[in-house]
């Protein structure tokens, strides 16, 4: 089959390649239609690596997919050939203890498309394990369909919050999965949204969206702390969820939050960050962590058809699969333009 293969760091390729899977009888064969381009495949085809995940030898990139079902495994009964479906992209191990208990993302072993040293799905077609395959909608187009992975990344980061309908919140960065995020919130019931960038062309097509209770704001931590006690008597947010991965100072960001508060980390810094632990405390702010997802992604589903949200106004621009390296060296460039780019197979 033909797959975009990162060769070596800025370098991609479409080439033919035949790859050694053995479809299970618990798996299903799918036919890839849509992929997005993450910001980690633009940080593996850039620099070649992600902290200690290193490519070192040529990888298929892409882990944002949806396609149609074209063989099933003969244990396989909820799917059938046919289905438009989209994929959760890490597989665990199964057997370890963090699956065991409920935390498979945390596998050690977990083979997660698009990450060293496994492959992605931009290719033609993939072998999948049905268990972490899910039907789509008719409401649903295959675009909208490979947006379900970055927006079960938000769903999990709500989840871990633990705020009740009517809550407020802060959401910090105005990117793919801060916006993801932002919907998630919506759908949960918080009544006050504030999104933070300084990227205005991103704040503006937030607010063109006119989503009650929804708001955005270009503007430095500062103003935004100016804006979060007016807005709130000075109380502060029930809960900050920091979704950009910029170098932060901390202590502004738990200026936002409320006496028992929580603060949700979902972006990645490309470096070590200090955290006054005593602030922290000083207000019993608690913190949560994100690493993907688990457990969420039929749910994130569901929800997208529920919250009503045009999720396809968020796709900039779309590739045919023999522009994939145009495609990526556009991602490359992070336009403001830009909130998704996909790609068509």
């Amino acid at each position: 089959m033909q797959a975009v293969v990162l060769k070596e760091t800025m370098k991609l390729e479409i080439q033919d390649i035949e790859l050694d899977e053995v479809m299970g009888d618990d798996d299903v064969e799918i036919s890839i239609k849509s992929v997005g381009i993450c910001g980690s495949d633009v940080h593996y085809y850039e620099y070649g690596r992600i902290g200690d995940y290193i490519v070192s030898s040529p990888m298929i990139l892409g882990h944002e997919a949806s396609g149609v079902i074209t063989k099933v495994g003969k244990n396989v009964k909820n799917l059938k050939v046919g289905d438009r479906v989209c994929m959760e992209p890490g597989i665990p191990s199964g057997g370890d203890k963090a699956s065991l208990l409920g935390m498979y993302n945390l596998d050690p072993a977990v083979k997660f498309w698009a990450t060293p040293p496994y492959h992605g799905c931009l290719r033609e077609s993939v072998i999948h394990p049905a268990a972490f395959t899910f039907k789509l909608p008719e409401a649903i187009s295959y675009d909208v369909g490979a947006f379900v992975e970055p927006f079960a990344v938000g769903v999990h980061a709500v989840s871990k919050a633990k705020c009740s309908a009517g809550s407020t919140a802060v959401v910090i960065g105005a990117g793919t999965i801060g916006i993801c995020t932002a919907v998630a919130l919506k759908a949960g019931g918080y009544s006050k949204i504030h999104i933070i960038d300084v990227q205005q062309k991103k704040i503006d097509f937030i607010n063109s969206l006119a989503i009650a209770g929804m708001t955005g704001h270009c503007c430095q931590m500062e103003e935004l702390s100016a804006i979060v006690r007016d807005d709130t008597d000075s109380w502060g947010v029930d809960a900050v969820f920091e979704s950009s991965g910029a170098q932060l100072d901390y202590k502004k960001v738990i200026e936002l939050l409320c006496p028992g508060g929580v603060l949700v980390l979902t972006g990645m810094p490309m470096k070590n960050i200090s955290m006054d632990v005593v602030a922290l405390q000083s207000k019993e702010i608690r913190v949560e962590t994100i690493f993907r997802y688990a457990n969420v992604y039929e749910k994130a589903v569901n929800m997208m058809v529920s919250s009503g949200f045009p999720f396809e106004k968020l796709i900039s621009k779309v590739y045919p699969f023999q522009k994939s390296v145009e495609a990526f060296d556009q991602a490359l460039k992070r336009s403001q333009d830009d909130i998704k780019i996909m790609i068509n197979i």
